[in-house]
Formats: structure tokens, sequence, C-alpha cells
């Protein structure tokens, strides 16, 4: 293949390498120019383009990706593997049934090793993955490869002998839940755990069979193990109180029972202290605590495979390591954080940098409220609460905003890309928070309804020593706004992007989630002049 400067008399079937742009129209990238390309071209005073002009023996880039994923998904006959036609050089595979995918990386490599132009990527091997989605691509690198590159891979691929990639199918299997009980563990608590199990168990097809909870005792707990072997394909066991031994109540029940266990713990953080056994040929899985968290953790990786009838024995759990450090755990923070975790003084961020599209031209914070500025009114109901410091950022109209706040005592941070959504607002005001403040109140400006009682509220509920690291407020069960957040949840919250808020970092950690029902004032929406003047505002002529 040739590459670079083409003069336009030679370039008939040359693929243009970059875009064109001409009076009337343009010429994409990857254009094979024609006599039409070429005339237009001309007429503008061009006179080379630079582009690549394919040899005998040169296989374009849509064909070579095609010829290898069409070879992937060959062998991966009864694999649950298919391939797509290729676009801009590039097919992607996809799973043809929800399961698990099992990569073999060593031929992944193989490929990938072949010429730097092929390029294979996957998805993680053992990834959990859902019927249709995208679980490889192919792509050619330059608009061409050699022929003899391409019958390369294909022979490598065929001639394995095995598939390079493969889904193993989730199975209809049936669920047994035995979760202890101690003095002081909530009904509540147990109650959602059962629900993030079933919501774990939905995407396989499976179903929670039965579910019995007893005492944290040795006999209790091997009785139980009984009675749910006989009705169910798996047993899983959340303890009341986390397994620290091999002679744990939870362990030696399964011997009780007359079970074995074939290990304890696994090298995936969080997830440590996973217990393995089996009674009858059944998995009985004593569950770490974390799993009591929708969170992903080494028990989802444990739990997809069992689903999907791969084996799970020690070497499998003793070989995720490599991958196994999920992330640093909010409930054990490192310990220069532990401060910063425990109760302690919290922050009240205000973000008044939008530009209320839905106001029309009007910015809706300088709307007034018994004549006073909406955002004027919110800042003060920060300030007449426990919250210290009380941090507002500016972006639209900051000017405007900064002068509606003249003389309170608060600190004003301006962010400069506001227009990229709430997120960048968010991460300019957290970035300002103190390193001594313990959790930050995230309050929006236009909430003419908060008072200084219902922030001193949520700092009341607000507790990270005792699981209660993120406070929000309800409206007769419907939660709303503001939320407030421990200092540990501050580096997924600075990794926002858009306009899309924290929502799904809720339900993440949704196990730490406090809710305190405070009532309508939360759920005042005033991002319509309609609103607004239902809830009692005046829109300035100026504003």
């Amino acid at each position: 293949m040739k590459f670079g400067p083409i003069p336009l008399s030679q370039a008939d079937g040359a693929i243009a390498a970059h875009s064109v742009r001409l009076a009337k129209g343009s010429i994409r990238k990857g254009t094979r120019l024609t006599a039409d390309h070429i005339e237009r071209l001309e007429a503008e005073g061009h006179t080379a383009v630079i582009a690549a002009l394919l040899e005998p023996g040169d296989v374009d880039e849509n064909t070579a990706a095609s010829r290898i994923a069409t070879t992937i998904g060959r062998v991966s006959t009864g694999a649950h593997i298919s391939a797509e036609d290729a676009f801009t050089g590039r097919a992607n595979l996809h799973a043809e049934a929800a399961g698990v995918l099992t990569v073999d990386r060593d031929l992944v490599d193989a490929v990938n090793r072949i010429n730097p132009g092929i390029t294979f990527a996957t998805l993680p091997d053992f990834a959990a993955i859902e019927a249709d989605r995208m679980v490889a691509t192919v792509k050619i690198i330059p608009f061409a490869v050699p022929e003899a590159v391409v019958d390369t891979a294909v022979r490598t691929i065929a001639d394995a002998g095995r598939p390079i990639l493969a889904v193993a199918p989730y199975k209809p299997k049936s669920v047994a839940l035995i979760a202890t009980t101690l003095p002081g563990l909530k009904v509540s608590v147990m109650d959602k755990t059962r629900r993030i199990l079933e919501a774990r168990l939905r995407p396989a097809g499976a179903t929670l069979a039965s579910e019995e909870r007893v005492i944290h005792d040795e006999d209790a707990v091997a009785t139980a193990i009984k009675r749910a072997a006989k009705d169910s394909d798996i047993v899983l066991i959340f303890g009341a109180s986390a397994i620290t031994d091999h002679d744990d109540v939870i362990p030696a029940a399964i011997g009780l029972a007359g079970g074995t266990v074939r290990h304890f713990g696994m090298p995936v953080d969080p997830g440590n202290l996973l217990l393995l056994g089996d009674l009858d040929g059944k998995p009985v899985i004593g569950a770490p605590g974390c799993a009591r968290s929708p969170k992903e953790n080494g028990f989802d990786w444990v739990l997809s495979r069992l689903l999907a009838d791969l084996p799970v024995r020690a070497e499998t759990l003793t070989g995720m390591g490599v991958g196994g450090l999920l992330m640093e755990i909010v409930s054990r923070p490192q310990p220069r954080q532990q401060a910063m975790d425990e109760e302690g003084p919290v922050a009240a961020v205000i973000l008044a940098a939008g530009q209320s599209r839905r106001m029309g031209s009007a910015n809706k914070l300088l709307a007034t409220f018994d004549g006073e500025p909406l955002v004027r009114r919110t800042v003060q109901a920060a300030i007449a609460s426990k919250a210290d410091p009380v941090i507002v950022v500016t972006g639209h109209m900051a000017d405007r905003v900064s002068t509606a706040l003249a003389g309170l005592d608060i600190e004003i941070t301006h962010n400069p890309d506001y227009a990229e959504g709430l997120a960048t607002s968010l991460r300019a005001g957290l970035a300002a928070v103190p390193a001594t403040i313990s959790g930050a109140l995230v309050m929006l400006a236009d909430m003419p309804g908060i008072s200084g009682g219902v922030i001193d509220k949520l700092i009341a509920a607000f507790s990270p020593g005792q699981g209660r690291s993120i406070v929000l407020p309800t409206a007769a069960g419907k939660r709303g706004n503001p939320v407030l957040w421990s200092r540990a949840y501050f580096p997924e919250l600075m990794a926002l992007t858009g306009d899309t808020g924290a929502r799904h970092l809720l339900a993440e950690h949704d196990d730490a989630v406090t809710t305190v029902e405070i009532g309508a004032a939360v759920a005042v929406d005033v991002d319509t002049p309609e609103a607004l003047k239902a809830a009692g505002g005046e829109l300035a002529d100026d504003a």
C-alpha cells in the first residue's frame, strides 16, 4: 500500500486519508475516490490528495476485519458468539445469550502479535454479560493490510482447535438464602439483602427459591443448610457476623451438615471473606459482608460463574488476584482518611451556576420571593444551619448572582465551565471544601422551601461511623434534595460528567443511604415560569 500525497492523475481508486472540504460539500475520510471526486478536486485547484493506494496483494480494512471476525464467529459455533459486518475497518462481535464470557488470552495475544495493523480487543475474561452485548472488536488500523497477514490471522484462529471467545449461558438455577440473626441486626437490613440478591439473580433468570432466617448458631445453621440443599441448586449464607476463621459458625455448620469447606478467603477486595463449600455436590457459599451492597464485589464474580454452570474451585478463587482490587472500600478507609470519615463538621455546597434553560432568557435564581432573590433566600437557609462553611458555586450571570449575595458570610467559587453541565459545578464546589470537613451537603440554589431547620435534620442523621454516610430527604417517601455526602464519596462525585447528577451513585451505595422524611419542602420544583409562580415567586424584569 502506498500512502501519502498522490497526484490526482493517479488517484482513481485511492482511499482519502483525511476529509477534504470543498466549496460545495466535502469528501469524507475513507472515501474511495472516483473520477467525479477527482474532477471536483481539480475544479477547486487541488493537484494532489493525501490518500492510500492499494497495491496487488493488499486487502482493504473492511474486508480484512470481516474475514477475521467471521472466522472467530465460525470457530465459536455453539459458543454463542456472532460477528457483524465491518465498517470503517471495525467488525464487532456480540453475545447471542446472557451468561459469562470466557476468553482465551493466549490466543488473543497471538492474533495481536501477528501485525501492528491488526488489533483484537475483548471484554475481561469471565465478564458477566447480557444477550446482544458487544464482547469484542476487530479493528484494522491502516486502510489496508497485506493479504498474507490476514491469512495468518485467520489460520491462527481456525487452527487453534478451541474457540477464542465463548459465552457460558446462564442456567435457570434455584437459589436458597439462609440469613443468620443476632441482636442489633435490623430486619430492614436483612430485607434489603434479600432484595439486592434477587436483583443479582434476575439477569441470569435464576430464582430465589427460599429464604430462612435462623439464629447465628452452628446447629441452627447446619439444619437450615440441609433443608436448603434438598430443594435448591445453590445455597447462599449471609451471616449476621462476618466469617473470621475456618472454625467460625458458618464453616462449622457446613461440616456439621455433612458438607465440606473447600476454601476460605479470596484475593478480591471487596470480597475477601467469602467461603466456598459444598454439600452433596451443590455449592454452599458463605457470603462476605460486602455482598449486602449492590456494588460489584468478589461475591458477584463467584455467583455469576455458578449461575452459568462454570466450575468454582479453590484454585479459581486464588487465581482472582490480578484485577481483584476493585476499589478502596468506603466502609474501611485508609488510616489517613479515618478522621475524615468520622462525625465532624459539614459544609454546604450550593450550586448556583446553571443557565435556567427552561425559564427562557430569565435566570430563576434572581426571581424574588417576598422581595428577596431566590439564590439569597437559599443561601441564607444554609447560613442559618449548622453547616459551615457555606460555599456557593457561580457560573451563568456570575456577577449578578454574586451581587444578590452581597454581605453574606459565604465563600464564592466560580466555575468557568458551567455550560458543560452540573458535574463541573459539583467538582468546583467539592474542590473548595476544606480538608477538615467530614461531609458536604450538596444543595441546589433554586429550592425556596428549604430552611435551616431542614438542613439541621439531615446533619443530625449523618453518622459515617454508624453506616449513615449518605443522607437525603424524602417527601411522602419520594427522594428529594439536598443530599449530604461523606467525604469518602468525594472522588466518585468529582468523577461525574455532564448534567446527569449523582443518582446512579445513590443506587450503587444504597446500603449507606439514610432517608429523613421532610415533606413538600424538598420537592418544590421551580424550573419553569409556571412552577415559579405557583411557588410564590416573581421574575424580575431584568432577571
